[in-house]
């Protein structure tokens, strides 16, 4: 039976190459055409023999995820819709702006944690992205990013999709894919993984000394308030996510972004940003305050803009470093929280 070539490290393709009597530098130029040049065919490995080419044919396949769907929003944003080899469908997003370009990239198919407010949150979840499926959603965006702006991408997001810390061993695997010299070779300072609040796997990430930025998406300041929107904070209530977070701090040094969506008459008032400035003197942080995208058969309204501004406002002057988020793509669906495969 075949073997997925893209789930074997280097080592495992020189054993794999020793077994078939093939020299042990061949090994790092298959891998090289596998993460440095995105290579999904054998036969396009050109300084490979004909003989080797045939017999990796034989004995591997090179899993990838296809293009399935493409739009564009009317600001710009682009979604897109991967089909994978079990024709599961996941979808990762390009958001343009004049200094940077993003990349938002999905980890799961699905999602387990049922967020009140998040189309991904009704969707199951079905499994884990591999590495390679997360690396091909990179390597997918950046095609469009230089074929519709002529820039390669700036920045990595893993906000789509999933949870990434619930995907934790293949989730890291894909931004050593993304940031090593064998691979990508982009900054893991250009790299953002948020949580929704995995404590165990801050932890983890903090004991590995991961250099990415970190990013929580917090959305209310108290457990009382968090329980009601996200389940997960009943087993991860604040108190055990912030001593995670400063943990991580304290090993890594980087500063924490908490993401804090806006809704009308549910999180916006003085009191709930003097619970979030509370929040952000414990850990060295800043806030993305982001405006609310409607999702289907949700309650949840966003906030107005009155209520947008003074919040940031009043943050503001209590010396918090925060910044409004204009929702983009909103017309095809590729916001934050709006991903939910509707394109299937």
């Amino acid at each position: 039976m075949k073997k997925d070539i893209r789930k074997l490290s280097l080592e495992e393709i020189i054993q794999a190459l020793e077994s078939m009597n093939q020299p042990k530098f061949r090994a790092k130029q298959i891998y090289e055409w596998l993460w440095n040049k995105s290579c999904i065919d054998f036969e396009q490995m050109s300084n490979l023999s004909k003989d080797l080419r045939n017999a990796l044919q034989e004995s591997f396949f090179i899993n990838h995820i296809e293009e399935n769907i493409t739009q564009k929003s009317e600001d710009g944003t682009i979604k897109m819709g991967f089909k994978c080899n079990d024709n599961r469908m996941i979808e990762g997003v390009l958001i343009p702006a004049d200094n940077r370009m993003t990349a938002c990239v999905s980890s799961q198919v699905g999602c387990s944690l049922s967020c009140k407010f998040c189309a991904t949150g009704f969707l199951k979840r079905e499994r884990n992205l591999d590495a390679g499926e997360i690396y091909d959603q990179v390597v997918m965006l950046n095609k469009q990013s230089i074929a519709h702006y002529e820039k390669p991408l700036s920045n990595i997001v893993y906000m789509g999709m999933g949870e990434p810390l619930l995907n934790y061993d293949q989730v890291m695997r894909s931004i050593q894919l993304i940031t090593g010299e064998e691979g990508l070779g982009m900054s893991s300072k250009r790299i953002t993984v948020s949580t929704s609040g995995v404590a165990r796997g801050i932890i983890r990430m903090a004991d590995e000394g991961k250099k990415f930025n970190l990013a929580l998406s917090l959305h209310a300041a108290t457990d009382e308030k968090r329980n009601q929107i996200m389940d997960i904070n009943t087993s991860n209530p604040l108190d055990s996510v912030i001593s995670a977070l400063s943990y991580f701090y304290q090993k890594t040094g980087n500063k924490i972004t908490y993401e804090y969506i806006l809704f009308n008459d549910f999180n916006d008032s003085d009191e709930d940003a003097k619970n979030l400035i509370k929040l952000c003197k414990k850990v060295p942080s800043f806030v993305n305050i982001i405006e609310y995208n409607q999702v289907e058969g949700v309650s949840y309204t966003k906030a107005s803009e009155d209520r947008l501004n003074r919040f940031t406002m009043i943050l503001e002057q209590n010396g918090i470093d925060a910044k409004i988020r204009k929702s983009r793509g909103k017309d095809i669906d590729a916001a934050c929280g709006q991903l939910a495969n509707k394109n299937k």
